[in-house]
Parts: C-alpha cells; sequence; structure tokens
C-alpha cells in the first residue's frame, strides 16, 4: 500500500492507541475457546501494522507472526519488538498474496483493513492465502468490515486527536460514495503532527469497495475453504441482531 500515513509508523500508533490491547486479546481468546476446534498457539496478524494486538500475544507466550507490505511499519515493529523483549517473527507480503513457511491457529485483521483486498476477486485471492496458512479448525477474525450504506456514521467525517512523548496527533477520517452502482467509495485520511514544535501534515486517498454482509457470505461460500460462523457485536461473545458498523466476522478453517 502506497501511503504516506502509513510510512510513519511511530505517529500511526499514536493516532490510533485508543485501543485496548488487552481487553481485545482476551475477547479474542473468548472467540477461540468457544468455537476454534484446534489449541491455539501459533496466531497471525495480518496487514499487521504496529501490531497492538499482536504483542499482546506475544507478551502472553503465544507465537507471534505478523504480515505487512510496508517496509517501515515491519522494520518498526521489529525494533518495538525488540524494545519490549517480546518475540515476534515479521513477513513483508501483500494481503492478498502470502504463504507461510508454517502454519498457524488463529489469525486475525484488525480496523477495517479487509477492505485492503480493493476488489471481490482480490477479496478471493486473500482468502485463499488465510486458508493456506491456518490449520483445519483454526479460526479467522476479521474486525469491522464495512459494509452498511444506512450508518449515518458511514459518511460522516470523524477526528480524534491522540498524544505521547510531546507528540500530538490529529487524525481526520471521511468516507465519501463514488459509485453506488459498483459499491466503490473514496476513503480520505489526514493526519496532522506537532512532534515536540515540527509539524507535519500526511494525508492518504484510497479508493476502495465495500462488501455487503450477503455478499460476503457468498464469496466464503464461492471460495469454499471456510465456515461462516456469524457477524458478531465488536466487544461481545455475541451474534449481531442489526448490521452494526462496529462487528467482528468469525470464519473457521474447513
Amino acid at each position: 500500500m502506497k501511503s504516506q500515513i502509513y510510512n510513519q509508523p511511530k505517529y500511526y500508533e499514536i493516532a490510533f492507541s485508543f485501543a485496548d490491547a488487552k481487553k481485545q486479546v482476551k475477547l479474542f481468546e473468548k472467540f477461540i475457546n468457544k468455537y476454534s476446534k484446534i489449541p491455539v498457539k501459533r496466531v497471525l496478524d495480518i496487514a499487521c501494522g504496529p501490531a497492538l494486538q499482536l504483542r499482546e500475544f506475544a507478551k502472553h507466550k503465544y507465537i507471534a507472526t505478523g504480515i505487512d507490505s510496508n517496509p517501515q511499519m515491519i522494520n518498526y515493529l521489529r525494533k518495538i519488538s525488540r524494545e519490549e523483549k517480546i518475540k515476534i517473527s515479521t513477513i513483508k507480503a501483500n494481503m492478498n498474496q502470502f504463504r507461510l513457511a508454517r502454519k498457524v491457529d488463529f489469525a486475525y485483521i484488525m480496523m477495517g483493513s479487509i477492505m485492503y483486498t480493493k476488489n471481490s476477486q482480490f477479496f478471493l485471492f486473500h482468502l485463499d492465502s488465510v486458508a493456506n496458512s491456518l490449520n483445519t479448525g483454526g479460526l479467522y477474525l476479521i474486525e469491522n468490515l464495512t459494509m452498511n450504506w444506512s450508518d449515518p456514521k458511514l459518511l460522516k467525517s470523524q477526528s480524534w486527536t491522540a498524544r505521547d512523548q510531546g507528540i500530538k496527533v490529529k487524525t481526520t477520517y471521511k468516507i465519501t460514495l463514488k459509485n453506488s452502482l459498483t459499491q466503490l467509495v473514496v476513503q480520505d485520511i489526514i493526519m496532522e503532527v506537532n512532534d515536540n514544535g515540527y509539524t507535519y501534515n500526511f494525508i492518504d486517498k484510497d479508493e476502495l469497495k465495500i462488501i455487503f454482509p450477503e455478499e460476503f457470505k457468498l464469496l466464503v461460500e464461492k471460495n469454499n475453504k471456510f465456515e461462516f460462523l456469524g457477524f458478531f457485536e465488536r466487544c461481545n461473545v455475541r451474534k449481531l441482531k442489526n448490521m452494526c458498523a462496529d462487528n467482528i466476522i468469525l470464519l473457521r478453517k474447513k
């Protein structure tokens, strides 16, 4: 992914530091305990970025692997792992085309990054790559698939500010509908940084495809390598009663 923002891993981590990695990993373990058919020792973070959750897994002695296509992110994760004295294997690879030397027991992708599969065909390639890297009976957890035109928050600009070590990062996020027939949207992210008096602006613009819930299930069925277990609430092991922008999707490798 070509990105001004993603090329700034420290600022990126600060911007998205609101995530409670400890709480998220505990939730993932609840999903594993309820739905995995195999014990989980090896975990895979896809499009991992700074990998807050993976670092938490590593602290709990899971065998942790992170995949990302961005070399700056990979180098940052290696550096921060050494500083935190945890062991994480890193792989520079495209999320739509990768293969591991050894399969994992649990895989996940965070923060709606599944949209970066770009289109339905690449999404199928992505599922192939995950399936080839996951042991039979293991889970694939997808957080926050953007899939609902009717959610008023979808097309509303969001902005938040985070601070750490004298660095202030203001992030603005907006999705604009480009073509409802082809389900294309334009995603704009602006990151305004004040790093101890030095100011920088970073801007990303991506054209992405929204995959709707029933379309998602049909693509999983076409791929034929996963069981679809359901759409879940983002913070609980409860299935959704109505569509929500904050969600988790759970698949299990056949």
